[in-house]
């Protein structure tokens, strides 16, 4: 059975595997230098502000993790967070991203945010299945977004709006 969890210091070391081993593969992001620790706790340690979450199995092995980050620096976008969701690749096809991406939605949503959004490549079909079944919608593409290995890759934009957080009263100052 697998369990959703607000991340914690000692996860640092499993999620770090799981996004190096998700860059490695260069089938979800344009990064190709692996992370480092400090690079993981800086990370969960911004959890106040940028929500970050485990998935464990019955075993209490972290096999795969969501968060986000900030979409821009301006304040008028305050409520709109870009997100992440890597998984280990003995976890994947098995429900843990629904599970991973249903629960960032839920906490982005107690926590104010109104959009939440990320850019997928256009051949990354599971990503792209995982967000229409979690209520994304694709807007749009970018055109030769950036470049992997030498070859220009156009990325998919997808979005999420938390209807509840749309109010015009809705302020960013809950985030």
């Amino acid at each position: 059975m697998t369990h959703i969890r607000p991340a914690k210091a000692d996860d640092a070391l499993s999620i770090m595997a799981i996004y190096n081993q998700g860059i490695a593969e260069r089938s979800a992001t344009f990064e190709t230098e692996p992370r480092h620790l400090d690079d993981i706790r800086q990370r969960i340690a911004d959890v106040d502000r940028y929500p970050l979450l485990v998935a464990v199995d019955a075993s209490n092995t972290v096999i795969g993790w969501a968060g986000l980050s900030g979409y821009r620096p301006r304040d008028c976008y305050a409520g709109i967070g870009e997100f992440s969701v890597y998984l280990a690749a003995d976890a994947r096809g098995r429900g843990v991203g629904r599970l991973l991406l249903q629960a960032l939605i839920e906490t982005a949503r107690l926590r104010g945010y109104w959009k939440l959004l990320s850019r997928i490549f256009l051949f990354n079909n599971a990503s792209r299945a995982l967000c229409r079944a979690c209520g994304f919608r694709e807007v749009g593409i970018y055109e030769k977004h950036g470049q992997l290995e030498g070859r220009w890759l156009d990325v998919v934009i997808v979005e999420h709006l938390i209807p509840e957080n749309l109010a015009p009263a809705a302020s960013a100052a809950a985030l």
